[in-house]
């Protein structure tokens, strides 16, 4: 079984991202949860086909699985539901994160595939506030 690397795991519409960040050897988490947003424009200056907020999604992502040990698929659906940073996500409860979680599965006619059980919602939130609480 081929284990993934971390920008595998990004969908088809981050591949001129992914294919920036492969060229430039950028493909570890480490290095992109430590992109500063003077780094994201720099970037996008070199590659134009490089969009702002992929960048910034790719970030988050990385700072997700960095912090608080959440897989990429699912810091991707906690971008897709609203929560983009750690304060955005220590401030949430796991009541509502399942509730949104739950809204856009529907809007999508969609079950997702990563596993999402309140408890991990509640150890993802009980991290982040962790982690807020310390900056």
């Amino acid at each position: 079984m081929k284990i993934k690397k971390f920008l595998d795991f990004l969908p088809s519409n981050f591949r001129h991202e992914k294919s920036f960040f492969i060229q430039n050897n950028f493909t570890d988490f480490e290095k992109l949860s430590n992109l500063s947003d003077l780094d994201i424009n720099e970037i996008q200056r070199k590659s134009s086909l490089c969009t702002l907020n992929n960048l910034k999604k790719i970030r988050a992502i990385a700072i997700f699985k960095k912090e608080i040990g959440i897989s990429p698929p699912q810091a991707y659906l906690l971008l897709h539901c609203g929560i983009s940073s750690i304060k955005s996500l220590s401030a949430s409860t796991p009541y509502e994160l399942e509730r949104k979680i739950g809204r856009l599965e529907r809007t999508l006619k969609v079950k997702s595939m990563s596993d999402t059980t309140f408890t991990l919602l509640k150890e993802w939130i009980k991290k982040a506030s962790q982690i807020y609480k310390s900056i």
